[in-house]
């Protein structure tokens, strides 16, 4: 710009520095007076932008709100020829994709966690309110135009392209971005367009999903038939993430996005209604603040990392689940990189080696040997006794075949055939094993069935599991500092790919200006991951729908252009320095967990010492383990007199049940175990829903029925 010294209002003022520059002119600050800045219009705007610029002044917007930079005083030449305008000067402030897309994000706000973005959306809304308040529509409604400050406040710019109208006159907002604009003016001319509040909405909803769910466009999804632009997708009102309009949209969300059921049902309901296919249910500003409020409410922080806080509807950090599926945290816990984090050496030791000497209750303990046996089972008595009469029927059978050859020779060949029959029962003396190893197996269980419900209802279940958990800690602690060598070793080998990985991360896809991928088809590839010029590669950009081989072949050029000015520095630099330093604090940081894993299990097992003691005494006086070790205990011997081995026990010290047979054992020759009485527990008996003891069949006046076998201690029932 030539023109140095300029007017605003009645006053000469000089330009100073030059603050930015657009399609539409430049903007400057001003020499003596702070937080004032003008827009100078390209002189070919000039006439076009005057009596809009003019009538905005002369309506006093500035002074009605602080969150929008209104044209507040007319700026002319000395001759008073029209030059542009002066507006508060927003300074601090970032665009906003730089606050919702997540490299961009750890760059410029590094101490923004998930409160900050749901506050700043908030804050979103409430500045588009006031725009409508003063009675303008924003129309051009976009990133570059809201911005953000380290305290999550939020400006507005380019106010000067509202839509606006003073004493009949209308001055339309002519421009818009097509990501931002609703489907019922997809394919307008925005110049004859009336823009509405409604519209605004729908832009409005665009900028807040950005935020709350880390630069993801609500459109940007695969869509199951061929693959379809953002713009068309936006006609169409294929909104890839509802939950209510799967089967009309036919679009899924980008992997590795959030989903609307990790929200509260206030939130997702809103977000449903303003990407709907009705532009009047679409919500105000006034609503957004009520659901973001509705969101901040229920926000959990996270156990394990400090900054990480999320949704209570998703049942757990859903930061953290991201992270181990991307190695790439949304929200890192910078706070933790400290020059010393102290740990518990000696007392760690210590209390391993009083775990490792903890004395436990093994199997052997719990389940005491029942009395032998006297003689096989009943089923055996029974199987044996089948055999006696088949031996003696088989000696009458040949009996009869040499009486019929002396007596009835003609008919030779029918005593030879009973003679043949009579020596086969004779012959075959043998008792079939398997059913009785049958048996013996389903015992098994039982006994594993029995001795499960026995830990549960003694209170020890915890202690099992900690102690399993415990072996897993101890051993992740004694193998910690040979990992971490490891890691330092990979650390210094990929110095390089490190260095060139950083290099390229600096160069976002917005602000790349490649052939036939705009601002929609950037939109779609941050929305699926790919941000930097680091993140291209040939086949991460050929996932995402609307990228054949020619756009990806352009994006895999720029990334090899850049690449090629990549100059690798050998010499140790403040990356290295903090690049270690985060992966000693890591690891510092989960010795520090594992420690207070050991510790506190140690607390665990102190705690239900008395207890294990007292479970061999308990296991002896607990009938229903008795039961289950007695039907053991005589399948066992059942097999021993038929000269069969007997197969190994599986039997564990498990809190998990085991699945139940299908069907309850047979008995007799097809037995495996006494055929129990009527109130008896049995192998295919259920357990009690209350306190986890066998149940018993028993009768009442309307039936049989289980009942628990603890009655009257425990009064639990079902039905049979």
């Amino acid at each position: 710009m030539t023109v140095e010294e300029i007017v605003i209002g009645n006053n000469r003022a000089l330009v100073a520095e030059l603050i930015g520059r657009g399609g539409e002119g430049e903007v400057y600050g001003i020499k003596g007076r702070l937080g004032i800045a003008v827009k100078i219009y390209n002189p070919n705007l000039r006439t076009r932008r005057e009596e809009k610029v003019r009538a905005m002044v002369g309506e006093g917007l500035a002074v009605k709100t602080d969150l929008v930079a209104y044209p507040d005083e007319v700026v002319t030449d000395r001759r008073g020829s029209f030059l542009g305008f002066s507006m508060r000067l927003v300074s601090g402030y970032r665009p906003l994709h730089e606050l919702y897309s997540p490299k961009s994000r750890q760059r410029y706000f590094p101490k923004a966690d998930y409160r900050f973005i749901v506050h700043a959306a908030r804050n979103v809304a409430r500045a588009i309110g006031k725009v409508h308040q003063t009675g303008c529509i924003i129309g051009d409604l976009n990133h570059s135009g809201v911005l953000v400050a380290q305290e999550a406040t939020v400006a507005l710019i380019d106010a000067d392209s509202f839509q606006f109208s003073l004493n009949g006159n209308s001055f339309p907002c002519v421009v818009g971005v097509p990501e931002f604009t609703p489907p019922e003016l997809h394919g307008k001319n925005f110049a004859s367009v009336r823009r509405t509040i409604e519209h605004d909405n729908f832009g409005m909803a665009v900028a807040i999903f950005h935020l709350l769910f880390m630069g993801r466009h609500p459109y940007a999804g695969r869509h199951s038939g061929a693959d379809i632009s953002m713009g068309d997708a936006i006609a169409q009102n294929r909104f890839a993430f509802s939950l209510t309009r799967q089967a009309a949209t036919q679009t899924t969300p980008p992997p590795g996005s959030l989903t609307l059921d990790m929200f509260p049902a206030a939130l997702s309901h809103t977000i449903e209604n303003a990407f709907g296919v009705s532009p009047n249910a679409r919500p105000s500003a006034l609503d957004w603040i009520h659901a973001l409020d509705s969101l901040e409410g229920t926000l959990v922080r996270c156990s394990k990392i400090k900054m990480h806080y999320y949704p209570g509807n998703a049942k757990g950090c859903l930061w953290c689940k991201l992270s181990g599926i991307s190695g790439f945290d949304m929200f890192p816990d910078l706070s933790t990189v400290e020059p010393q984090i102290t740990t518990d050496t000696r007392g760690t030791e210590q209390a391993i080696r009083e775990i490792l000497a903890f004395r436990f209750p093994t199997v052997a303990d719990l389940l005491p040997t029942p009395a032998k046996p006297r003689g096989g089972s009943k089923a055996l008595r029974e199987a044996r006794s089948g055999m006696h009469w088949r031996t003696f029927l088989g000696i009458l059978m040949m009996c009869g075949s040499v009486a019929g050859f002396v007596f009835a020779t003609p008919a030779w060949f029918i005593w030879i055939g009973l003679g043949f029959w009579g020596w086969a029962f004779v012959s075959n003396r043998a008792i079939q094993s398997a059913p009785f190893l049958q048996a013996y197996k389903d015992a098994d269980e039982w006994v594993q069935r029995e001795l499960s419900a026995f830990v549960q209802r003694n209170g020890i279940t915890e202690a099992v599991k900690v102690r399993g958990d415990l072996d897993a800690a101890i051993s992740a602690y004694r193998g910690h500092e040979e990992k971490l060598a490891r890691e330092l070793v990979v650390l210094k080998s990929n110095r390089e790919s490190r260095q060139r990985h950083s290099y390229l991360d600096r160069f976002p896809i917005r602000n790349a200006s490649i052939s036939g991928i705009g601002p929609a088809k950037t939109a779609t590839l941050i929305s699926f991951g790919i941000e930097t010029a680091a993140d291209v590669n040939q086949t991460s950009v050929l996932r995402v729908p609307g990228f054949g081989s020619v756009m990806t072949s352009k994006l895999v050029a720029w990334r090899r252009g850049l690449e090629s000015r990549f100059k690798y520095d050998p010499r140790p630099n403040t990356q290295d320095v903090a690049d270690e330093r985060a992966l000693r604090m890591r690891f510092a940081a989960e010795k520090l967990k594992l420690e207070a894993t050991i510790r506190n299990g140690l607390g665990t097992l102190r705690n239900v010492k008395a207890r294990l003691e007292a479970l061999p005494s308990k296991a002896r006086n607990d009938r229903s383990l008795s039961g289950a070790l007695l039907a053991r205990a005589r399948a066992k011997q059942d097999l021993r007199e038929l000269g069969t081995s007997v197969p190994a026990s599986t039997v564990t010290l498990s809190v998990v049940t085991p699945p139940r047979p299908a069907s309850q054992p047979p008995q007799g020759p097809r037995v495996t175990t006494p055929s129990p009485s009527r109130t008896s527990a049995t192998p295919s008996s259920p357990t009690c829903q209350l306190c986890g003891s066998p149940m018993r069949r028993r009768s009442g006046r309307y039936g049989q029925f289980w009942g628990c076998s603890r009655y009257p201690h425990c009064k639990g029932t079902r039905n049979i």
